[in-house]
């Protein structure tokens, strides 16, 4: 995940910045850079792999300098080599800006800025933002005001941080959505930037934290945050963090799981990472080892997990058939060996894992491999024991989660294997390249649709104060969104310790319908998606028995508000990706309920991060 680090004092900044980016090289990346300004220039360093060639670069073309910016690069736009690596300069090379996101307009903006003269010298979204500020420098304005006009060119979330050369002594940085922090280390006499706390926790233990629409310009002995939306000056708090760095890594949240929600937008935009090609409408998924052949020649998937990654595979069964028009199975990894399951060289076995040491999925996959299965993975522990026997994998590229209850490390799998099936369905030709640019179009939509769900979680809070006494809850949802349901009851379970319990909508008034009265919230998943009327009308049967109803519904729907007690709203999204921003609002009710009974949210009782036992 994407490392940010800059500093700007008395000191020599190079092994500041690259400390700082060892500092956060648990995050994953694949490529890495600095620049800094010496004697008057701006030099950069960068090369595509790990941190050590890097290094290997500044101990042969050494820089020194009293201010710079440096960045660990997951691939968005662009193949990962030095050429896309971070930093990146406008065409007079005054500019160098450092990022954090997806610009969701980049190609409408590479357009415009080619037809002003404006020639590339990378492949990424991120160059057009130092380009963006040249423009208004041009026309006379100044470092800061011109980064925050260029910042309201760009859609999606962002965190960016900016140098220019002909004013040497100021770092700018910005915050737009929840694309990963941007937090400042207030020094004597020095200021640092990062995008973690422990990138600069050993400088200093005094922050501040950029919130979203904000910006700041920062000097060796002052800072100054100003609005984006129309540069107006803004107080903040400078606060003091602990050295524990158990307590740093938390940030500005209370929780892990909280922040572990939060980080979300960043966790899909490093899913998205180096996997997408927008311009041509393609997914690439080289460590899966998939051919057109093999493509063609599946039969069945069958997904294999436990908890939560089941929820996920069964969001992704929807997904394949839909887009693949491949069979799929989802079959929960505890029951999967004992019931002498019917695969073979023709079927892929999908294991699903967070630790990617689940005994029963490794169980699972075991007995698949002894069938003759092919076998595939989707983990977030890198070189972990599912990734390793595993003929080809997905790697989350979520960074570590500390919560025992999943939150990123089960939305990126919804991604991933959204983009399995485009791929799937492109090998095998069940997707003409209208549909496929279509689909792959609308990845660049979700961590700006996942931010902005974010950003009402003020208002989930209210809701939660509402139901935090409750003692049972009911969960419906139908097609895409229905397993939405069973997960959004299992985060409530898990961490507030209140029976909730997940239906089909369409098998309420099979059972379900004797529990409902005034006592018992029922949560109903009803954006607008292909089965939104079924909802309504499940709803409707739900009122007309006296329950209380709270609906996650999509912005502008007019006809859940008057028929539900209380709305969670989420923005309009394309309805194979639904489920993406339809869990979020569940995982911050079930958050809130949870912190205002009291629960322990990070470590809930009896239950373990990674379950190593059968």
């Amino acid at each position: 995940m994407c490392g940010i680090v800059g500093y700007v004092g008395a000191r020599d900044a190079t092994p500041i910045i690259f400390g700082g980016l060892k500092r956060l090289e648990y995050r994953g990346y694949d490529s890495a850079g600095l620049a800094v300004i010496q004697g008057g220039q701006v030099e950069i360093r960068r090369d595509a792999g790990k941190l050590e060639r890097l290094g290997a670069l500044l101990e042969t073309q050494p820089v020194h300098g009293n201010i710079g910016i440096g960045h660990t690069r997951w691939a968005t736009h662009g193949e990962p080599n030095a050429r896309n690596a971070h930093p990146h300069v406008g065409e007079s090379g005054d500019v160098v800006v450092v990022h954090n996101g997806i610009v969701e307009n980049f190609l409408a903006l590479r357009d415009e800025l080619q037809a002003e003269g404006v020639s590339f010298r990378s492949e990424t979204d991120t160059e057009i933002i130092a380009h963006l500020v040249e423009r208004y420098l041009a026309m006379g304005e100044d470092f800061p005001e011109a980064a925050r006009k260029a910042i309201h060119h760009l859609q999606g979330a962002h965190g960016i941080v900016l140098l220019y050369r002909q004013e040497p002594g100021k770092i700018v940085a910005a915050r737009v959505g929840n694309a990963g922090g941007v937090v400042l280390g207030v020094g004597e006499g020095e200021m640092f930037v990062a995008s973690d706390l422990p990138a600069i926790l050993e400088h200093t233990r005094r922050m501040v934290f950029l919130e979203s629409g904000q910006l700041a310009v920062v000097q060796r002995d002052r800072f100054e945050i100003l609005a984006i939306e129309d540069g107006s000056p803004l107080e903040v708090e400078v606060q003091s963090v602990p050295w524990d760095p158990v307590s740093a890594e938390k940030g500005e949240y209370k929780h892990f799981m909280l922040k572990e929600i939060f980080e979300q937008v960043r966790s899909i935009t490093d899913t998205i990472a180096g996997r997408v090609d927008f311009e041509q409408g393609r997914i690439i998924l080289p460590q899966l080892n998939l051919t057109p052949e093999m493509a063609k020649r599946i039969q069945k998937i069958v997904i294999t997990g436990c908890g939560t990654a089941a929820h996920a595979g069964m969001v992704g069964k929807v997904l394949i058939e839909r887009i693949a028009r491949i069979p799929v199975e989802v079959d929960i990894a505890s029951e999967f060996r004992y019931r002498e399951p019917l695969v073979d060289a023709n079927t892929i076995v999908l294991a699903i894992s967070q630790s990617g040491e689940t005994a029963d999925t490794l169980a699972a996959m075991d007995e698949a491999r002894k069938r003759g299965a092919v076998l595939w993975s989707i983990v977030n522990a890198i070189g972990s024991q599912a990734m390793r026997v595993a003929d080809g994998y997905i790697s989350m590229q979520v960074g570590p989660e500390i919560g025992v209850a999943s939150t990123k490390a089960f939305t990126a799998p919804l991604v991933d294997l959204y983009m399995l099936a485009i791929l799937l369905g492109d090998l095998r030709g069940s997707l003409d390249a209208r549909q496929r640019r279509s689909l792959v179009r609308d990845l660049r939509l979700i961590p700006d649709l996942v931010g902005r769900c974010l950003d009402r979680a003020q208002a989930v809070e209210e809701i939660a104060r509402v139901f935090k006494d409750m003692d049972h809850c009911l969960y419906l949802g139908r097609g895409v969104n229905m397993p939405i349901a069973y997960e959004g009851a299992l985060k409530l379970k898990e961490i507030s310790y209140i029976h909730a319990e997940a239906y089909p909508a369409g098998e309420m008034k099979h059972g379900p319908i004797a529990l409902i009265d005034e006592e018992m919230p029922v949560v109903a998943i009803a954006p607008r998606d292909p089965w939104y009327e079924k909802m309504i009308s499940q709803i409707e049967q739900t009122k007309a028995r006296g329950g209380v109803v709270v609906a996650v519904a999509t912005d502008g729907d007019e006809l859940l508000p008057p028929i539900a007690d209380h709305v969670l709203w989420v923005p309009e999204t394309p309805w194979l990706l639904s489920p993406v921003t339809t869990t979020i609002p569940l995982q911050l009710l079930a958050y809130h309920i949870a912190v205002l009974r009291g629960a322990d949210v990070d470590q809930p009782r009896n239950l373990a991060k990674s379950v190593t036992v059968e």
